[in-house]
């Protein structure tokens, strides 16, 4: 598969250049232009700027390569036709593209927080650069609620990092985390930044997964979890921004409130849609397991196996596995 190396346009070359290399985020905001729909902007400039490959952008998106080999393709080819003209943008022109700004700038860092066993220090950085960048983005809009909720986000989730995986390098789940070495200055940071979104009362899905993330953040043990108040911002998250990652997730928080069977009716739905996607039937097998359903969950885990990123996801999935035929042969 080409990874577009060889189809670079003069377009391209300009973005590129050194007149606009030592300004990542200045880059952000000249890929946003109106000339291009908002999926085009995105996947172009997480290509170009933050030097994604083909695949990491299309697992973003829940695509397949060459359909986002293709959107990246029509987006340069769109600019070139349009003579689209480079410059820095202005101030009203700032606020156009800002969110879209964001969401690249989310999707880096989650490119870098996804990252397992062999890939996580060659990705980690993402997440440093996607902090770095937002930070500059709010000296551009300090008043600007949903850069704020952006911020305590990535702070929050990114204060967790050391503890999401094991000396092996093997996942280890939220409540198995060493809660201890959680890093207390990235929680205060995040904390401080919902507690000024919150005076703001314009509320958005950046601040809501930021308030999900701060749920997380003062409880001492799993148990301590306020994991209703999570449900009912998932349920609120939804209606922002209707998704089926979103669903999966209020159903793990349903699955600790109201049992596997009601976090299994939820997702059961979106089956076609996460056809693909690992966490799903990661997520399905382990309420299937609590159920007592063995056969069922050992047919969740073995396609779970089959659409691993990473040896450390295919690991971790194994180990649910060996606990499954463990329980038949003394069942």
């Amino acid at each position: 598969m080409s990874d577009l190396g060889d189809r670079e346009s003069d377009v391209v070359e300009r973005l590129d250049s050194k007149d606009y290399a030592d300004d990542v985020l200045r880059l952000l905001f000249i890929c946003c232009h109106p000339e291009l729909p908002a999926t085009q902007q995105i996947a172009l400039a997480l290509r170009i700027v933050c030097g994604l490959s083909v695949a990491q952008i299309a697992r973003a998106f829940l695509v397949d390569e060459s359909a986002m080999e293709q959107r990246i393709t029509r987006a340069k080819t769109r600019i070139g036709k349009a003579d689209v003209p480079f410059e820095t943008p202005g101030a009203f022109e700032r606020i156009e593209r800002l969110g879209a700004v964001a969401a690249m700038i989310y999707l880096v860092f989650n490119e870098g927080y996804s990252a397992t066993g062999e890939t996580v220090a060659a990705r980690a950085p993402l997440c440093d650069e996607a902090i770095r960048l937002c930070r500059l983005l709010l000296r551009l809009f300090p008043a600007e609620p949903e850069i704020m909720g952006l911020a305590a986000l990535m702070l929050l989730q990114h204060a967790r990092s050391t503890t999401r995986f094991d000396a092996h390098g093997e996942i280890v789940l939220l409540d198995d985390q060493d809660r201890r070495q959680w890093d207390s200055r990235l929680i205060a940071e995040g904390l401080a930044l919902i507690d000024k979104v919150m005076r703001h009362r314009k509320p958005g899905p950046y601040q809501v997964q930021a308030a999900i993330a701060a749920l997380h953040a003062p409880a001492a043990k799993p148990e301590d979890t306020d994991w209703a108040q999570i449900d009912l911002l998932y349920a609120t998250l939804e209606k922002m921004q209707p998704s089926p990652v979103v669903t999966l997730n209020r159903a793990v928080a349903v699955s600790k409130v109201r049992g596997p069977e009601a976090a299994l009716a939820m997702i059961e739905p979106l089956a076609p849609k996460l056809s693909g996607y690992f966490h799903y039937f990661g997520v399905r097998g382990h309420f299937l397991m609590n159920l007592g359903r063995r056969a069922e969950a050992r047919a969740a885990f073995d396609k779970a196996i089959s659409l691993a990123g990473s040896a450390a996801e295919a690991a971790h999935i194994r180990q649910h596995l060996d606990r499954l035929q463990a329980e038949s042969v003394t069942g």
